[in-house]
């Protein structure tokens, strides 16, 4: 922002760039229907976001997906897609 410019914003809060995270899946950003077609296979919310998150932290740190990518997915929408298509499961276990 440019101090000849007006700022938009209030003045107790500051505006920062966020930073894209560096990945070897360089997609847009994740899908609507993609998260709509995975929430009829795991229909608690809090649950298949833990399970996107854990698979696209395992993505990132190098595992190879088990689908085949297109350029335009992201991570996000690979681990929606592996979920979707059944190369995901969750594991109900009981409680010790």
């Amino acid at each position: 922002m440019s101090e000849n410019q007006p700022s938009l914003l209030p003045k107790n809060v500051l505006a920062f760039e966020q930073v894209q995270p560096n990945s070897r899946f360089p997609g847009s950003n994740m899908k609507s229907d993609l998260l709509d077609k995975a929430s009829e296979i795991v229909s608690d919310p809090l649950v298949l976001v833990n399970l996107v998150s854990q698979r696209v932290k395992q993505l990132n740190s190098g595992r190879s997906p088990l689908i085949a990518v297109r350029p335009s997915m992201g991570v996000a929408d690979i681990a929606l897609t592996e979920i979707i298509e059944g190369k995901i499961k969750l594991i109900h276990r009981d409680a010790p």
